[in-house]
């Protein structure tokens, strides 16, 4: 836009010097030729006086050096040589002697001027002027210079002014799609100072009006969230007293375990909708600053000063072993396979332990009692590959079930987060069929960089609750 701006203006400014300079050039010239003949003819005028006075050479001459210090002034007296130089051509001082009438015009060289002059005896003398070229066009290249100087100023000035004015249209443009850009990015708190033509700064104004009301909104969203989930606390409590009445049975510690679960998982809830809104996708935090977890604490394997960061391989192990009592229950037989290697990703403990989370609870929710399953993680050059299978009738339509609330009898939500868990590293999600039989989904993230050296991190406990669908 900038450099539009500047390129109209130039247009316009040239134009506009052009269609004044081109005149008036031609009026300086044509001024000059004409003051150059006037001079001549009346000098030649002013000689006429002396003619009908004397005849004698000596003082013409000396009333013709007097006139014209060039000596450009010649007197052609009849049936006598012409005192001067003349340049004249032989016809036209025949006219004027002849016709006796004055002639002024442009001959090869310059300009002549002839004045006849009446002598006594009805004889006639004719006065010869010749102006050079030079004279006809002196000081016109120095006019025509300073207009040129006076018309690339204007140019220059209007383009200068053009520029100043775009730049800060274009400045204003810019840092509103940079704070456009933030918000989409997750930085609620980004603003803009409105700033430049009365458009712009209206849309600055709108684009803060909108960003605030945003993040009211999701403010009131996210204490609606917390305060539903505090409502769970009533029916909890009860399961607590329930449990104690239980005990000394085989069931109490099983179902005891399960409460103290829930009640971290419900803790956690309350925890998460009342943090910062400021938090990027999977609970990754914008512009530096910290995610808090359940327990107040930064995420596990997350350096100071750094992004979340977390082995892959430990938190599928640590998840496994909790849903492998519960396959136990069902007969179900669980493989699981876990690399050696290195699988740092840059997602904190608790958002791939939501993804394996959600992805064991689906094949436990859609599959019968004893269906096998497997759990594999697979480390390659540029990616950790998180690997569910299992032997249920599968995804008919793989899809449609990555859209929340699309599938017949399920949300959707599962596939989702992980989905979205990949897309958060840059990594992907694939949904084929397994060996089998049912579902084969490989949710792949891309590796993390190295961490820095000398830094030590802090451990949280587990919070699955940002992520966690059941």
């Amino acid at each position: 836009m900038r450099r539009s701006l500047a390129g109209v203006a130039l247009a316009v400014t040239s134009m506009v010097a052009l269609s004044f300079l081109i005149p008036l050039a031609a009026l300086v010239m044509s001024l000059v030729k004409e003051q150059g003949v006037t001079a001549a003819e009346q000098r030649a005028a002013a000689l006429a006086p002396v003619l009908t006075l004397t005849t004698d050479p000596a003082a013409l001459r000396e009333s013709a050096a007097s006139l014209d210090a060039a000596e450009h002034l010649v007197v052609h007296l009849p049936d006598s040589e012409p005192l001067g130089s003349s340049r004249a051509p032989a016809a036209l001082l025949e006219r004027a002697q002849k016709g006796r009438e004055s002639i002024s015009r442009e001959v090869p060289g310059g300009w002549i001027c002839l004045q006849p002059v009446v002598l006594p005896g009805d004889r006639v003398a004719v006065i010869e002027n010749f102006v050079p070229e030079e004279e006809l066009t002196r000081g016109v290249m120095e006019s025509w210079a300073v207009m040129c100087f006076l018309a690339v100023g204007l140019i220059a000035g209007s383009v200068l002014v053009a520029d100043r004015l775009g730049a800060k249209v274009v400045r204003s443009s810019k840092r509103l799609a940079q704070a456009s850009h933030a918000l989409g990015q997750g930085d609620l708190e980004t603003r803009v100072d409105p700033m430049g033509p009365k458009e712009l700064r209206d849309a600055g104004v709108a684009f803060n009006a909108m960003a605030h009301r945003m993040t009211e909104l999701l403010a009131v969203e996210r204490e609606l969230v917390a305060d539903l989930s505090h409502r769970l606390r009533t029916p909890l409590t009860a399961l607590h007293l329930a449990s104690e009445r239980m005990a000394g049975t085989p069931e109490s510690a099983r179902v005891e375990a399960a409460v103290g679960e829930l009640e971290t998982e419900l803790q956690a809830i309350i925890a998460a909708a009342r943090t910062p809104l400021a938090v990027g996708p999977m609970g990754q935090g914008m512009l530096g600053t910290e995610t808090p977890t359940a327990s107040g604490v930064r995420a596990a394997g997350t350096p100071e000063g750094a992004g979340p960061r977390c082995e892959v391989a430990d938190v599928v192990r640590r998840r496994t072993a909790f849903w492998a009592v519960l396959a136990e229950q069902q007969d179900r037989s669980c493989s699981v396979d876990l690399t050696p290697e290195p699988t740092a990703v840059g997602l904190s403990d608790d958002d791939i332990a939501a993804v394996v989370d959600a992805l064991i609870g689906n094949i436990f929710r859609h599959t019968a009692p004893g269906t096998p399953f497997g759990v594999h993680v697979v480390r390659t050059a540029q990616a950790v590959e998180l690997v569910l299978e299992d032997g249920g009738p599968g995804i008919p339509e793989p899809e449609r079930a990555l859209s929340r609330g699309s599938s017949t009898g399920s949300t959707g939500l599962g596939l989702d987060i992980a989905q979205r868990a990949a897309t958060a590293t840059g990594g992907s999600m694939r949904i084929g069929r397994s060996p089998l039989g049912g579902a084969h989904i490989t949710v792949a993230f891309a590796l993390a960089a190295p961490a820095l050296s000398g830094r030590r991190s802090r451990i949280s406990r587990r919070r699955p609750a940002r992520l966690r669908a059941r």
